[in-house]
């Protein structure tokens, strides 16, 4: 696997769609990482970190969903830095998703934060992903 941060991305979008409410991924530090801000931010529900047949483990990751109209709390994921092109920036040139009601998930000297906090730090770094 050349991308595991795009693999992670789509597996999730793949329970989305198949509405599943909780979906099982292989774990790595980074993806560990990626969860705790989607979950800070209110895009899933809850996550544990599993032992498993594998070094590092798996992820589970229970889905959020609205009750009444049974649409996920992610309508998009969106991967920006491939490892073929990747995308940097500094502090000026920070993106805002969807002027500011998605969020950009950002690798930076200070660990993975989102854009807003990249802001507040006032650090750059590399864009990971566009949730919304």
């Amino acid at each position: 696997m050349t991308d595991p941060i795009s693999d992670y991305l789509t597996r999730l979008r793949n329970a989305i769609k198949s509405n599943h409410k909780v979906v099982e991924i292989p774990a790595s530090n980074l993806k560990k990482e990626i969860t705790k801000v989607l979950f800070d931010k209110g895009y899933i529900l809850n996550y544990k970190f599993e032992e498993g047949p594998t070094p590092q483990g798996t992820i589970k990751i229970a889905l959020k969903y609205n009750p009444e109209t049974r649409e996920s709390a992610i309508t998009k994921l969106l991967r920006v830095s491939t490892p073929g092109l990747r995308k940097y920036v500094n502090t000026g040139t920070l993106p805002r998703v969807m002027n500011g009601l998605g969020v950009a998930i950002i690798s930076t000297s200070r660990g993975v934060v989102t854009d807003k906090e990249a802001r507040k730090l006032n650090v750059g770094g590399e864009v990971l992903c566009y949730v919304y």
